[in-house]
Parts: C-alpha cells; structure tokens; sequence
C-alpha cells in the first residue's frame, strides 16, 4: 500500500472568525495527483497553505508524512514546497540568474530547472531576460521549473495553469503526470476542473470549506 503523505482529519480553520475550512477531512497518498476543484472562496488555498505551515488549524489533526506542520515546519518544508500566485523570484534578475542563484543556495537543482524550462518552451535567450520583462505565462513557466526542480517529495500547486497558453498547459500537464510517476505527490488547485481530469488521481471537491471525495475519472 501506498506511503500516506497527507492526512487531515477534521480540521477547522479559522480566517478571522470566517472558518475557511470547516471540519475537513483529506488524504493524499505517495504518488498521487490530488486534485482540489470548487469556486474561489471554498477554502483551496487554505488548504494547500495549511500544509506548509502558514496557516493553523483552530481545531482537529492535520499531519504532513507524520509531522505537524505547524510545529516541525522546518523538516515539513524540507520534504514539501508551496507555489501561490506569486512567483516568488527576484524582478531584477533574469530567470538565468534566478535559477542559477537559488542552485548556488542549494534550494534547487539548476540543471534540472533550466532542463525543464527547456521543456516548457522558455528557452536559453528568454531565460537571458529580467522576469520583469517576461511575459505573465513565461514568468510562470520558470516559476513552475524552480519548484519542480526542489527536491521536495510533496509539490503544492495553487493554480499553476493560470496565465499559460494552451500548449503551456498540455506541457504542464505532461510534468505533473510525470511527478507522480517518480513517487513525488502532487496537490493543485485549479479552476480548469475539466483538463485536469486527465492528470487526477484523486479528486476533491470543496464547498463551504469542506472538501468531499469525488469518484474516480
């Protein structure tokens, strides 16, 4: 059977007094492609950010490979990392140089990153570019390849399709699949219900921060 990677059982989280999460079950197992579906608002990113420790649960058990993220948070973010809507790389630098500073801090593997912006067709003289200059998609593709890259056996995906076109989203599609054959698990959340069906193997369904099980694609 599959190593557990995540399990959640009822977990309420508290956004002020609004809970965005509210007595929430949740698995996720070694391998899996989990992915997140319902309306913004119904409690997706919480989810993911719960998981990384940057947000605690007001109530019920939450475990990240047997460790509490809101205590072990070192070890939980050793073992995973969170990608948001934010890319979380230097404006001033080019992708090169982001990619080549974060390898040179151990943080990523800088082969592997720029390999796999090779695959997402940001190659070696649009990487030679600021990320400020870079398109929105463009900027995303090489913020997905430095997560990738992270040795990180947990990936957390809020949203990763957004802003790429619809050759970028079959590629990443293709990467994501490709993670969980290796073993890495993959959680995203995403609004595209309907292309990420292909990838899923493991689907949920949230509303009034509850996530509910779906049946199998």
């Amino acid at each position: 059977m599959a190593r557990r990677v995540v399990r959640l059982r009822g977990v309420t989280v508290l956004l002020g007094r609004f809970p965005a999460l509210a007595r929430a079950d949740f698995d996720a197992f070694e391998g899996e492609v989990v992915v997140l579906e319902g309306p913004n608002g119904s409690g997706k990113t919480t989810l993911l950010r719960l998981l990384v420790g940057l947000v605690g649960a007001s109530e019920g058990e939450v475990a990240v490979f047997g460790l509490d993220p809101a205590k072990d948070v070192a070890s939980v973010r050793r073992a995973a990392t969170y990608l948001g809507h934010q890319a979380m790389l230097y404006e001033d630098l080019s992708a090169e140089e982001n990619i080549a500073f974060l390898g040179r801090l151990g943080v990523i593997d800088a082969e592997r990153a720029r390999g796999l912006c090779d695959q997402l067709a940001v190659g070696r003289r649009e990487r030679g570019r600021r990320m400020r200059q870079l398109s929105a998609g463009q900027r995303r593709k090489v913020a997905l390849a430095a997560t990738l890259a992270r040795p990180a056996e947990l990936l957390l995906l809020d949203e990763p399709h957004a802003a790429l076109d619809p050759e970028g989203k079959e590629l990443l599609d293709a990467l994501l699949a490709d993670a969980g054959a290796q073993g890495r698990t993959v959680i995203l959340a995403s609004h595209e219900a309907e292309r990420v069906r292909s990838v899923a193997t493991r689907r949920y369904r949230l509303s009034g921060g509850h996530p509910k099980e779906l049946p199998s694609c």
